[in-house]
């Protein structure tokens, strides 16, 4: 494969038959960490790439408030004796009032038709680390997580994103801290007076924020640290169902991304890992300032983005870089994604290509068109499937039940057979539905494939279906092999 898409496939998502390719790729690369994000996409499947619509794209407000219409409006429908709970009454609801096929679909649009294609990427990798699983509360606030937790800080520092991803409603919802109390709080105390009432400490988000998502069990924090990191996220987070009165009685606010209820707080101070936290809504803020700095956490993140963009099995030096690119710049998201590139591109070496990243370089280098347009989220199209089917169909997806250590970036994790009759499949399905004009033997032109590659598809027979699959599924498409 060619310099160009060598570093594409690595670190981006690959070039489109129309794009020019740069002529000094790492500088193309680098610039890249600085390119604008908008929203693009098709409104059908045969219109121009364009902006997405600022309706489809509703604030963290507008989405509480059509979250609570839906629940509103199925409650009522339960408690109707006239038949009207129809089938169709059911689709409408959801279809107005919950997010995730069209923040599933805008993401997919990006990651298609996005110039930022190095951004995504990253923006990826971000949203797989701090893993929101898709439980029917979270499924109107995972993309918004992914688009203004993430994406939009990536020029930021660590530590800020941390602490975003941290008291984000999505994640406080999904690991179930909205519920939790501390265990000398006042809600505990006057819970304990009445009978039948259960209210008590979560440490979920506490054991997954030191587990996952910073210093990692190398680092040797005990129990106590993850029951006081527990202690410290009491009273953060309320149900997306909450009204705005109950929101201004209980957190002093209408937003769900700074929702801190004193009534389930836990008083006094805490000590996390070696570090006292005081008490009230700023100790979140310190805790997670003092595990963004920590240097086990810096080991450990630096070790999964070398593992996720540089190579399987990254070596020491690589991991040491974007280290050290990580404490010189104090934590600068793009100073450490620039190290990441630098150690990619110097490495010779293949990295595997997640089934998610390959589907989207498979129709971006195809030219193909393969998901449907916003204006068809809706609409039965014999030929293109859902976007969530599409993603449950390939084996991952950002809006699955899934575990909060989210996708393995280790190879064997993904190279069974079903996994690959799964890539065989949907190089078939995009061929076929796609409407691709590109041959087999074009593309590999301008990728500048191995012989291994050209001798896998000639082997295909003369059948343009055929020679596509091959390609497409080859080793060396797959992240499996360069030479």
């Amino acid at each position: 494969m060619n310099e160009s898409f060598r570093v594409a496939q690595k670190l981006g998502l690959m070039f489109r038959p129309s794009e020019p390719l740069p002529k000094d790729i790492k500088a193309w690369a680098l610039s890249q960490l600085q390119a604008p994000s908008p929203a693009l996409g098709k409104a059908s499947k045969y219109a121009s790439i364009e902006p997405w619509p600022d309706a489809l794209q509703p604030d963290l407000s507008k989405r509480a408030q059509m979250w609570r219409l839906f629940r509103e409006n199925r409650k009522k429908a339960r408690a109707r004796k006239d038949g009207q709970d129809t089938e169709a009454a059911k689709k409408t609801n959801e279809r107005n009032n919950l997010m995730r096929k069209k923040d599933e679909l805008k993401f997919a649009h990006r990651n298609v038709y996005g110039d930022d294609q190095l951004k995504l990427r990253f923006t990826t990798f971000w949203a797989n680390h701090f893993t929101i699983g898709n439980t029917f509360d979270t499924s109107s606030m995972i993309g918004h997580a992914i688009d203004e937790a993430i994406l939009a800080n990536l020029n930021g520092d660590f530590a800020n994103m941390l602490y975003l991803m941290t008291t984000h409603p999505g994640m406080l919802r999904y690991l179930d801290n909205i519920w939790s109390a501390g265990e000398k709080s006042k809600k505990v105390k006057n819970c304990r007076k009445r009978p039948n009432c259960q209210a008590g400490l979560n440490d979920n988000l506490g054991r997954e924020l030191l587990e996952l998502h910073t210093l990692s069990p190398a680092a040797g924090y005990t129990e106590t640290d993850i029951r006081n990191a527990a202690r410290v996220l009491a009273g953060w987070g309320m149900d997306f169902e909450a009204s705005n009165q109950e929101m201004r009685e209980d957190a002093n606010t209408t937003n769900h991304w700074q929702a801190f209820k004193p009534y389930y707080a836990e008083p006094g101070t805490k000590k996390v890992f070696g570090k006292t936290i005081y008490a009230g809504k700023n100790g979140l803020k310190q805790l997670t300032d003092h595990l963004a700095e920590n240097d086990y956490t810096i080991k450990h993140i630096a070790t999964k983005l070398c593992q996720h963009f540089v190579s399987d099995q990254p070596h020491q030096a690589d991991i040491d870089y974007v280290a050290q690119a990580w404490r010189q710049s104090n934590g600068q998201l793009d100073q450490i994604h620039a190290a990441v590139i630098e150690r990619a591109i110097d490495s010779k070496e293949a990295k595997f290509i997640w089934p998610m990243t390959w589907l989207f370089q498979v129709i971006r280098i195809s030219d193909a068109t393969f998901f449907k347009g916003w204006n068809d989220i809706y609409n039965y199209d014999n030929n293109l499937m859902s976007t969530e089917k599409i993603f449950a169909e390939l084996g991952q997806s950002f809006w699955s039940s899934r575990q909060p250590d989210g996708y393995s970036s280790d190879r064997q994790d993904w190279l069974s057979a079903e996994m690959l009759e799964r890539r065989i499949r949907f190089a078939d399905a995009i061929y076929n539905a796609g409407s691709t004009k590109q041959k087999a033997s074009e593309i590999m032109d301008r990728l500048g494939v191995n012989e291994a590659t050209r001798s896998l598809v000639a082997s295909a027979g003369k059948s343009r279906r055929h020679q596509f699959i091959a390609l497409m599924c080859s080793p060396e498409l797959m992240g499996l092999s360069h030479v």
